[in-house]
């Protein structure tokens, strides 16, 4: 899933890319996608793009004095941006993975697509981005906050670090993956409790976060659409490295499965050398 860095990168992109373009057609292909009905999407055309932003891993683009197209690209959605499209011809509804695309003056555009069968991505185009559900809960910014923010953040929900590292009403843009590598750069399991957090704790996982996040947008911004998927991999330390060495220590990293995810990490640097758990085979034993 795309989160924070990428998000942000996406956004960067089409800053440079489409603002100050108009938009001549607004096509919608896969209408479960689209969470709104009013505005109709025909009111976007002939409006100029005048901005693209986020809040947490929503993306907003700009559309004339106060128009947005927020996305959430969920698991498997992404941005393709073309230079130019191969047909002038509008899209046919269940255009395979496309979902939305939009085409600017010029001639160019970009394409929502989802891969897969479960469907998730979500558009809306709405007057004020707090008209999005998710937008409305969402918790401040994970890099917008100071360090007693962040804390009294944590600090709101008791249960397990990881699972409150990920819940967007707690801080907006950390997901499954990056929450990991925070982790996992603060030397911490991802069962720690947070009621049992020290001061120093609280410090310590701030500063990881601050470092984590900043340095994948660093890396993703100026990337181009096509190739952020690929920075994303090549920075990551333990998310989706299981079996392979930790780049700190050595040792192998491990994972925890759960019903439709999994978190990785390194025992040496994390839980002081014990394996967690398997949760599904656990399951699986009883």
């Amino acid at each position: 899933m795309p989160e924070l860095p990428e998000v942000e990168a996406l956004a960067a992109y089409l800053r440079e890319r489409a603002v100050g373009r108009t938009v001549e057609r607004f096509e919608v292909s896969s209408f479960s996608a689209l969470k709104t009905y009013d505005p109709a999407p025909s009111a976007v055309a002939g409006l100029p793009i005048t901005d693209a932003g986020r809040h947490g891993k929503f993306l907003d683009v700009s559309l004339g004095p106060d128009l947005h197209l927020i996305v959430h690209l969920a698991r498997a959605g992404w941005l393709h941006y073309r230079d130019a499209f191969k047909s002038p011809a509008p899209l046919k509804p269940g255009s395979g993975p496309i979902a939305v695309r939009v085409r600017l003056d010029d001639g160019s555009g970009f394409d929502l697509t989802e891969a897969g069968t479960q469907k998730s991505l979500a558009a809306y185009l709405v007057r004020d981005p707090a008209q999005v559900p998710g937008v409305a809960r969402l918790g401040p910014d994970a890099l917008a906050v100071g360090r007693d923010e962040f804390a009294e953040r944590i600090r709101s929900r008791k249960g397990q670090i990881k699972g409150v590292l990920t819940d967007q009403e707690v801080l907006a843009g950390i997901g499954n993956a990056y929450s990991d590598e925070i982790l996992h750069v603060a030397k911490m399991s991802p069962f720690a409790l947070t009621s049992k957090m020290t001061e120093d704790q609280i410090t310590i996982l701030y500063e990881a976060t601050r470092q984590v996040e900043t340095d994948a947008v660093a890396r993703s911004v100026g990337q181009k659409a096509a190739e952020l998927k690929g920075e994303k991999r090549a920075g990551m330390r333990v998310h989706a490295r299981t079996g392979l060495p930790c780049p700190v220590c050595g040792d192998t990293v491990r994972e925890v499965s759960f019903a439709d995810k999994s978190l990785q990490y390194c025992p040496t640097c994390q839980t002081g050398g014990k394996p967690l758990a398997d949760r599904r085979l656990s399951k699986l034993i009883r």
